[in-house]
């Protein structure tokens, strides 16, 4: 079944959908411009102008605070007032999204977009968006369309993000021409080193991608995607304490920086350190909410920790289930949900349904469906004579499973320049492995060696 194919075999998933960048924070854009006044309507209608200027401010002040029940409700009824208000359309986008209801984000985006197909800020959101969901040719037919735009044909940013989808893509040739065309008339900018070393690193080319990087730091000294991606490359060579230096600098430099959290947990999760993994992927998860990568592998963490705490497993299988939620076709995360409810009497009627559809799965092979068949059985003899759930076998921290030259702490740098107000953050590649304890199914353990990511 596919939870047993492992941590490593759920990576090939996460190697493609995350990969982090520069820094761009989720805030609204223009917290200072106004609104777009309304089109003409009868004055006992239409609040005044000044009216909604101080709704749009209060609606910022809102956001800021950490209120998005209450922002929401001020952008809306900005646009309610004043339908040309892009900004606070684009900021119902950025709410929706840090909020992780990725379908409302896309559609107040696409709103914006239909009004001024050249918002930048719209165009690097939607394009990330995109990517998250793994639809690269989306993405660059949306950032090719956007330089097109009249003024906006050697917008940096929109270059960079191409760049980023192309090499998502495996199109490096076109990647690289992408980011030299972007050095070629900026040659500071330090996005675009940091996605020409990325297309090297996923040529193999590591001690290139380390050179090119370090043009990047002497350019942005305090940007923890450089490190981020540093820290990558290094796991390559196998310098995991330097590496490990790496990622801590990272969010040292910025708490807020989601792909650093990735990797310590990932990291943590190598050593089977599942206690450590859950705090640096429930951080992510808080950051990313959105990312069905980062919710799986705290899911991994929480399971790891079920056979000294039953409740652990069911906050698993709620971790497996909002995967789903995110992202229908991980079936990693279908069977997971089964064997970590399976744990618990709460949660047995929830297991059942779950280990049965990993069973019809057609990548389940015939020895787990005898697994899947004997915990079903189990179950429901211990229904019938009301006898506890044994825990399963909890799974001995092992430093020794760090080795290889990746891991699942594959997570590096690769989306574009920070625009203002436009949160197009990402993450990247993770690895690790799994064993069958012999009571309570499968449970996600790190690798013996650390597969490659990516």
């Amino acid at each position: 079944m596919a939870f047993r194919r492992t941590l490593a075999a759920a990576t090939l998933a996460l190697t493609a959908a995350c990969a982090t960048t520069s820094q761009v924070k989720p805030v609204p854009v223009a917290t200072t411009e106004a609104p777009a006044p309304a089109a003409p309507a009868p004055v006992a209608e239409t609040k005044k102008e000044p009216d909604m200027r101080e709704t749009f401010a209060q609606a910022v002040a809102a956001f800021d605070a950490g209120d998005y029940a209450k922002a929401e409700e001020g952008f809306r009824e900005v646009v309610a007032n004043a339908p040309q208000s892009l900004n606070s359309q684009f900021n119902l986008g950025v709410i929706a999204e840090r909020q992780g209801r990725i379908a409302d984000a896309q559609a107040a985006y696409e709103k914006v977009r239909f009004l001024e197909p050249g918002h930048v800020p719209t165009l690097l959101n939607l394009g990330r968006l995109y990517r998250v969901q793994e639809k690269y040719e989306d993405a660059i037919a949306l950032y090719e369309a956007g330089l097109k735009v009249k003024g906006r044909e050697h917008e940096a940013s929109l270059l960079n993000n191409l760049t980023v989808a192309y090499r998502l893509s495996g199109k490096h040739e076109l990647a690289e021409a992408t980011a030299r065309r972007v050095l070629a008339r900026h040659p500071e900018d330090a996005e675009a080193y940091k996605n020409l070393a990325l297309v090297y690193y996923d040529q193999g080319k590591y001690r290139l991608a380390e050179l090119v990087l370090a043009n990047a730091r002497k350019l942005d000294e305090k940007d923890p995607g450089i490190y981020n991606n540093l820290g990558m490359i290094y796991l390559k060579l196998e310098d995991r304490p330097r590496a490990l230096a790496q990622f801590q600098k990272a969010v040292s430099l910025d708490e807020r920086f989601a792909p650093g959290y990735l990797n310590l947990g990932a990291m943590a999760l190598a050593w089977r350190d599942y206690a450590g993994a859950e705090r640096s992927f429930s951080k992510a998860v808080e950051l990313e909410p959105g990312s069905s990568e980062a919710w799986l592998y705290y899911a991994y963490a929480l399971d790891g920790q079920k056979g000294r705490d039953a409740k652990k497993g069911l906050a698993a299988g709620e971790a497996f289930e909002k995967v789903l939620s995110l992202r229908a076709d991980q079936n990693e995360a279908l069977c997971g949900a089964g064997w970590a409810y399976a744990v618990e009497r709460a949660g047995w009627d929830k297991a059942e349904g779950f280990l049965q559809r990993c069973k019809d799965l057609g990548s389940t092979s015939a020895q787990d469906k005898q697994m899947i068949d004997s915990k079903l059985q189990g179950i429901a003899a211990m229904r019938k004579s009301g006898q506890p759930e044994p825990a399963p076998e909890e799974n001995a921290p092992n430093p020794s499973a760090v080795g290889g030259s990746g891991s699942m702490l594959d997570k590096v740098s690769d989306e574009a320049a920070p625009q203002e107000g436009a949160p197009a953050e990402g993450a990247a590649p993770v690895d690790g492995a799994g064993a069958s304890p012999e009571q309570g199914g499968p449970a996600a353990e790190p690798p013996a060696e650390s597969p490659r990511a990516e």
